[in-house]
């Protein structure tokens, strides 16, 4: 059986006119396009073209400054400021200077310590550190004769080494006089209150014999207001007589005087 012959496919001569139509097509879209970028505001662009310069080209003027935008038509951003080293500097030498003064602060207590060191191992004299500095603690037993306020003559050598050591340094001492809550009531001493300033007067006035400069030293008599332990126990009464020394890291600043139209902002009240 013969075999069917396939029809021959014509060429087509024609096929052009679509990649024609297609790049005119093109053509005309570009023009249209350049037409459009051509009619911008001439105004606007300058606007623009002059922002996006200054925005990549000026600076604070400082090495490693903040690049400033500069806007046409407003005022200048002024640079943030990064930090303030003046106050950094001086917050960091007054933190300094605390931690140089407390350390001071504990080897003058060390040496006091060191002084008593007799009365330390018997449990008679404390050293202990507060927010405000250190204290040396000294039961009143060693010190005074009981509802006195004469030194004993065995004691007077210990406040005498004490004083010697204070004298060295700046520190404000404070002396506080403390009692237990058994009342007395003598010609010399009615009450609690007379007897522990007494006694921290007393106290006071050997330190200033000793060399410690008079306006540095503060006497206060607190009475049985402030006691350590209860006062049902012997134990505990004779804990609570006690003599305390502060040494004050803590320096008296200058007073301001505050004006007159600023205190009080109440107003007269008329009848």
């Amino acid at each position: 059986m013969a075999r069917k012959r396939r029809p021959e496919e014509h060429e087509n001569h024609e096929r052009w006119l679509v990649s024609y139509a297609d790049f005119i097509t093109l053509l005309f879209a570009f023009f249209v396009v350049m037409y459009a970028v051509s009619s911008v505001n001439e105004g606007k662009y300058k606007v623009l073209s002059n922002s996006l310069t200054n925005a990549f080209s000026n600076t604070t003027g400082k090495t490693g400054g903040q690049p400033i935008a500069v806007m046409q038509g407003a005022p200048p951003i002024p640079p943030r400021p990064i930090g303030k080293p003046d106050k950094l500097t001086d917050q960091k030498k007054s933190d300094e200077k605390k931690i140089e003064q407390r350390q001071k602060m504990k080897s003058m207590a060390g040496d006091i310590m060191e002084a008593l060191q007799p009365l330390v191992a018997q449990g008679k004299v404390r050293l202990l550190e507060t927010s405000r500095g250190v204290t040396i603690e000294i039961n009143d037993s060693i010190l005074f004769p009981a509802g006195q306020a004469k030194l004993q003559p065995a004691s007077i050598s210990a406040m005498l080494a004490i004083a010697q050591v204070l004298a060295t340094s700046d520190f404000p001492i404070t002396i506080e006089g403390h009692t237990d809550n058994v009342p007395i009531a003598t010609p010399q001493f009615p009450s609690n209150w007379e007897l522990s300033a007494m006694r921290a007067t007393t106290v006071l006035r050997l330190f200033n014999d000793g060399g410690v400069a008079a306006e540095r030293l503060t006497a206060i008599g607190y009475g049985e207001t402030r006691p350590l332990e209860t006062n049902m126990t012997p134990e505990g009464k004779a804990r609570n007589r006690r003599v305390s020394i502060l040494i004050d890291s803590n320096r008296p600043e200058e007073p301001t005087e505050i004006p007159e139209g600023r205190v009080g902002n109440a107003s007269p009240v008329t009848p």
